[in-house]
């Protein structure tokens, strides 16, 4: 059985830097060798909380990119 050279996965919590983003910002994944099953959505919407509180009806909160808060 050949072996296969992975996929591209995008690592969590990286700072984006457009000029490194293929260096820096992927690895080489081997899916069937790092997981016991994958599952794969073709549509997804935005999570809501269970309780809609007043700090939700105010609406988005500031953008903080790429400063944070």
């Amino acid at each position: 059985m050949a072996r296969s050279s992975g996929v591209a996965e995008r690592a969590v919590g990286v700072v984006y830097r457009p000029e490194t983003e293929l260096q820096s910002h992927y690895f080489r994944a081997h899916i069937a060798g790092q997981f016991d099953g994958v599952l794969h959505f073709d549509r997804t919407r935005a999570v809501e909380p269970l309780e809609r509180g007043t700090r939700w009806d105010e609406g988005e909160v500031p953008e903080t990119f790429p400063s944070g808060v």
